[in-house]
């Protein structure tokens, strides 16, 4: 990746409502570059999508649950999982994992407890015939949080990275 592309990429990261504008300025270059080299980190995938870093608390949510699971593994049941996870919003994160006995993970998002475990037990409902075990750890979105969830994090990784 050219280095102004990650330079944008870093912004982006930082604060993805800056304009073209103020990038160009900021990275020292024309607003026409920053504009062309934005729209090449979308068609590349290196942007998926330009988004906000909300406050979930402040929201009404509060609980993230990280869920690991163990089950079978064949295509049609990780197209059977991808699915089902597709179409729950609250479903942030899923993904095939590698653990002590897990080989699952999902991060999912929720109002309080009694949300959550009308979630779970429509995860061992529809999960009978696939999950043969599982363990959540909850997290309260209104007790200490040590560092914040953010993208910017990131950037500060990227910046570090040389060419």
């Amino acid at each position: 990746m050219k280095k102004t592309m990650r330079r944008i990429l870093c912004e982006l990261l930082k604060n993805s409502s800056k304009s073209d504008r103020e990038l160009a300025k900021h990275l020292g270059v024309s607003q026409p570059t920053v504009s062309r080299l934005r729209n090449r980190l979308v068609e590349e995938g290196l942007i998926r999508h330009f988004s906000v870093t909300p406050d979930l608390s402040a929201l009404g949510f509060e609980i993230i649950a990280i869920t690991s699971f163990a089950s079978k593994h064949s295509d049609d049941i990780a197209e059977k999982a991808r699915k089902w996870t597709m179409a729950r919003p609250n479903v942030l994160f899923a993904a095939r994992a590698e653990g002590t006995t897990k080989n699952a993970v999902m991060v999912s998002l929720h109002k309080n407890y009694t949300d959550y475990h009308n979630f779970m037990s429509e995860v061992k409902n529809e999960g009978r015939d696939i999950v043969t075990d599982y363990e959540t750890m909850l997290v309260s979105l209104g007790g200490l949080v040590i560092k914040p969830f953010s993208l910017k994090y990131i950037a500060e990784i990227l910046e570090k990275v040389k060419d």
